[in-house]
């Protein structure tokens, strides 16, 4: 009998699968639409083997998904929500460097008096 996975845990594991540089770069850059994996190695600088890989991971996880258009591979977004995701990443961590900001100059100001 297989047991079901709690939804934390199944959440846990896909925060993981695309915690990444790599991957959120990869993420980040087919949010405008789909690529070639051409485009998408000379826009990341890694190897071409580490990108495979990479790419690999995304896709057996059901995040991206890819197409072959004659020789060439073509990756794209599995979901729109993906997007979404990414975009609101930035606008958390934006929050939170800026909040980060404001103790790091309150703590100057004191450290001055």
């Amino acid at each position: 009998m297989i047991m079901p996975v709690p939804l934390h845990q199944a959440k846990a594991e896909f925060f993981r699968t695309i915690g990444h540089p790599v991957r959120i770069q990869v993420l980040e850059l087919l949010q405008d639409g789909p690529l070639p994996v051409r485009d998408l190695l000379s826009a990341i600088d890694v190897e071409a083997s580490n990108l495979s890989q990479q790419l690999a991971v995304l896709r057996r996880a059901g995040v991206v998904t890819a197409t072959r258009d004659g020789a060439t591979v073509v990756y794209a977004l599995s979901t729109r929500d993906l997007a979404d995701l990414m975009s609101v990443a930035r606008s958390i961590l934006a929050e939170v460097l800026a909040e980060q900001g404001e103790l790091l100059a309150e703590l100057r100001a004191e450290a001055g008096r």
